[in-house]
This record gives C-alpha cells, sequence and structure tokens, in this order.
C-alpha cells in the first residue's frame, strides 16, 4: 500500500474508531462546563450564554443544509423568530405550558421551509439567496405592523417554565440550553457520518448518485431544510424562554449574516465549528468591550477574512491538522505494527 494510501486509511479508522467519535463531545462538553462555571450567578455573563446558545442553534440549522446538502438560504433568522414568538403566543395568550411553543415553532418552522423550499427548488446561487432574504425582510415587516403580536413593541411577560411546581433558575434554564446545544450538535456530527447522511451529503456535489439510489433530490433538499429551520427555532424558543420576551428586532437580518461567519469562523468540515463560530461570535461582537464600542462585527468580519486566509478550514479544521499527525502516531502504536 502506497504512503499516501496509508495514510487515508489511518485517518478515516481514526475517524470511525470510538476515541475519534467521542473526543470531540468530550472536549465539548469540557468547554461547557467552563463556560456555565464562568456565568456563575451574574445576571450580565448569564445573558452572555443566553446569546451564545441562542446563537449556536441558529448557527446549527443555517449548517445542516449548507454542509450537508450545499443550499444556502437567508431565512433562518425568520424560524428562530417563528420559535420565539410561538413560545410567547403559547404562554401568554393561550395559557399553555412552554413546552408546547417549543413544540407547535418547530413544527411551524419546518412547514414554512418546506413550502418555501418547494416554492424555490427551481432557484440556485444568488437566485436562492436573494429569494430567501426577501422572504426575511418580509417576514420581519409583518412582524413589525402586526398587531395581535405586539407590533414593533413585541410580545412581553413570558412566565418562567415551571416543572412539578418548581420554577427553575436562569442558572438553571441556561445550564439546559447549553446541554441543548451539545445534544444537537452531537446529534448532527452522527448523522453526518451514516447512511443517510452520507446520502444526503451527496446532493452539493454528486446529485446524479443521490437520484441512482431511488430517492428524490428535491425532497431530500426539502427535509434537511425542514430539519435545519427546526433547530433554528430552537433558538428562538430558548431565547424568549430565558429572557422573556421578544421584539420583531431580536432575530434581524443582522443575526442571519452573522450565522453566515459562525461556520466559517469555527470550521464548515464539522457541527462543532457553527458551536465554536457562535460562542467566538458573541466575544468579538458583545463581550469584548474594546470591540463592541469600536465596531463588533467589522471585528469579527476580519477575523472571519484572516482564518479564511490563514485556516480556510475554520479554526476546528486547523487544530485537527495540526493533531493529525500526533493522533495517527498514537493510533498506529495502539493497534501495533502489523506483519
Amino acid at each position: 500500500m502506497s504512503a499516501a494510501g496509508a495514510t487515508l486509511q489511518s485517518d478515516v479508522e481514526v475517524r470511525r474508531s470510538g476515541d475519534g467519535r467521542w473526543r470531540p463531545l468530550l472536549a465539548a462538553v469540557a468547554l461547557a462546563v467552563l463556560l456555565v462555571a464562568w456565568a456563575g450567578d451574574s445576571g450580565y455573563r448569564l445573558s452572555l450564554v443566553t446569546l451564545m446558545v441562542s446563537y449556536a442553534l441558529v448557527a446549527l440549522g443555517m449548517y445542516v443544509p449548507v454542509a450537508w446538502a450545499g443550499s444556502l438560504s437567508l431565512a433562518y433568522g425568520a424560524y428562530a423568530a417563528i420559535g420565539g414568538y410561538s413560545v410567547a403566543v403559547a404562554t401568554t395568550m393561550l395559557n399553555t405550558p412552554v413546552w408546547v411553543g417549543w413544540v407547535g415553532g418547530a413544527v411551524l418552522a419546518a412547514l414554512v421551509a418546506v413550502v418555501l423550499g418547494l416554492a424555490t427548488a427551481r432557484l440556485l446561487g444568488f437566485h436562492l439567496v436573494a429569494a430567501t432574504l426577501l422572504f426575511t425582510t418580509a417576514f420581519e415587516s409583518w412582524l413589525d405592523h402586526s398587531l395581535w403580536l405586539g407590533s414593533s413593541n413585541g410580545l412581553v411577560g413570558v412566565p418562567r417554565p415551571e416543572v412539578l411546581g418548581w420554577e427553575p433558575g436562569p442558572p438553571v434554564l441556561v445550564s439546559a440550553g447549553v446541554a441543548l446545544v451539545l445534544l444537537l450538535a452531537f446529534a448532527v456530527d452522527r448523522i453526518a457520518d451514516s447512511r443517510w447522511g452520507i446520502l444526503v451529503r451527496s446532493l452539493g456535489q454528486a446529485p446524479l448518485v443521490v437520484s441512482s439510489s431511488g430517492t428524490s433530490p428535491g425532497r431530500l433538499t426539502v427535509v434537511v431544510l425542514a430539519i435545519g429551520a427546526m433547530i433554528a427555532s430552537f433558538g428562538g424558543a430558548f431565547f424568549v424562554t430565558t429572557v422573556g420576551g421578544i421584539t420583531p428586532e431580536t432575530f434581524s437580518m443582522e443575526l442571519v449574516f452573522l450565522a453566515l461567519f459562525m461556520p466559517l469562523l469555527g470550521g464548515i468540515g464539522t457541527s462543532w465549528g457553527a458551536v465554536l463560530g457562535a460562542l467566538l461570535t458573541v466575544e468579538l461582537t458583545v463581550h469584548w468591550e474594546l470591540f463592541a464600542e469600536g465596531g463588533g462585527v467589522f471585528v469579527l468580519s476580519v477575523a472571519v477574512l484572516v482564518v479564511l486566509l490563514v485556516a480556510p478550514d475554520g479554526v476546528l479544521g486547523y487544530v485537527g491538522r495540526v493533531l493529525r499527525p500526533v493522533r495517527r502516531a498514537l493510533w498506529t502504536d495502539r493497534r501495533g505494527p502489523r506483519g
């Protein structure tokens, strides 16, 4: 076997090994524990982590169709808003539990994604981006003029969720949100390596392969868009559940553009890149006072540009490339020499 072939086989074996499967999750859990401990009971820090969780869920929702099916849609701010307003309506108007708003928002966002996906099925590239951008703009304008949804004032006074009469405080809600991000990121990462995930990821590069398997590429794309919309809706639902209110500007077009940066910054090759990108985005645009006052979005744009030039695979891709020889050596030592 050639050296290149041996290297490729080693990389595949490391990826499929138990350590290769769980290592990203263990590292993410460790970082999450440190993040929650850092937030503590501080209202400001908890608000930062709340924003990180919401951004991470929206970024994950956008990541799924982009990385899997090569379909770039700018409607994910609208899907997050659907999730948020569903929670607000369910609790303040219908007097139903918070989870009803979560489920209803996810279903509604998926249905909207399906309709929008079918309507734009023949559009590609710039035309698809333009169409979904127009949809998001129109949706935000509709929210701003919808009297029963509070117009520009939005909906406030969303009650905290209760569990058997117990009302969890902000630290518990934030911890639950962080756990949800870890669970969804891990699930997306695992599904991407499944047989179905490999078929879906063929959509963007080899649609004929998908067709030859007896599956309609168009229908599969719509399913992927619906999954992404549901995940993004959780970002809005979590934000409203934790903060207690929402306005039309909460999930504006700025969030959509930030969500585009997040996977590029963290690494488009894995769902964990979207999560890391969300954390770095909040750090660069909100937390670091110097950057926030000096134009956080500008600093973030420069950071993404530098990452694309120096490490096109993102931060995680660069780290993985640096550590790959070490992992390969450890895997070879573990298996022992071959006869």
